[in-house]
């Protein structure tokens, strides 16, 4: 790894941490820096403003959500088979990405008008694959549901919420707690959980593949 990137990865991973444990407002510059190792001027010359680099964070992780429920989408055979890979990626990413999602999660008030309406188109994708795989299953009756917006959105919370809680070092394991998401996720919606459903290692590598880092690192 070039100094370059080192120095870059350090600025994001002081950003994320700092954002998720003190808000954006409540995080200064020279704080940011001092986190970083890096002097407040060599700072701006790697993030810009202090939103651009807010910006940067919300936009390399919602691009890399939306492209890891694409390809759940495309590939599974069924939308019980999309639901329960949406739910597990959705759960397992939020555990072992924590403070990154935590951000992604909250942070939207944060961003100017200009800067806000770019990243939630990149939202409105990933949540439109969820809502493509919820109607598709209210069509072919895999599904028992009257309002799928509504299904979306009550899912997509109580998934997300694992940012909130989990610990590797807690009562239950990742496996333990993506597999019950996605079998309550699965029982809500009156569907029947597949036999031959990939297991929750698959998605964990799915995550560890497309962010580029081993999983647990969070």
């Amino acid at each position: 790894m070039s100094r370059a990137s080192s120095t870059d990865e350090r600025v994001r991973a002081a950003a994320v941490a700092l954002f998720a444990a003190k808000g954006f407002h409540g995080t200064g510059i020279r704080e940011l820096a001092d986190a970083a190792g890096l002097s407040s001027a060599t700072l701006y010359h790697y993030m810009g403003t202090k939103e651009d680099l807010l910006v940067e964070l919300m936009r390399t992780s919602l691009d890399r959500l939306v492209r890891a429920a694409r390809q759940i989408v495309d590939e599974a055979p069924s939308p019980v088979a999309a639901l329960n890979g949406l739910v597990q990626t959705h759960v397992v990413t939020h555990a072992l990405r924590q403070a990154e999602t935590l951000v992604v999660d909250t942070e939207l008030r944060s961003l100017s008008p200009e800067h806000r309406s770019p990243i939630v188109a990149q939202r409105d994708e990933y949540e439109h694959l969820w809502r493509s795989v919820l109607e598709e299953g209210r069509v072919s009756g895999a599904f028992h549901l009257t309002n799928p917006s509504v299904a979306r959105l009550a899912l997509l919370q109580m998934c997300s919420g694992v940012s909130n809680w989990y610990s590797s070092q807690g009562a239950y394991g990742l496996t333990q707690i993506a597999q019950e998401h996605a079998r309550m996720s699965l029982t809500m919606l009156g569907a029947e959980p597949g036999l031959d459903l990939p297991t929750t290692d698959h998605y964990i590598r799915l995550v560890a593949g497309i962010w580029g880092h081993q999983s647990g690192l969070d």
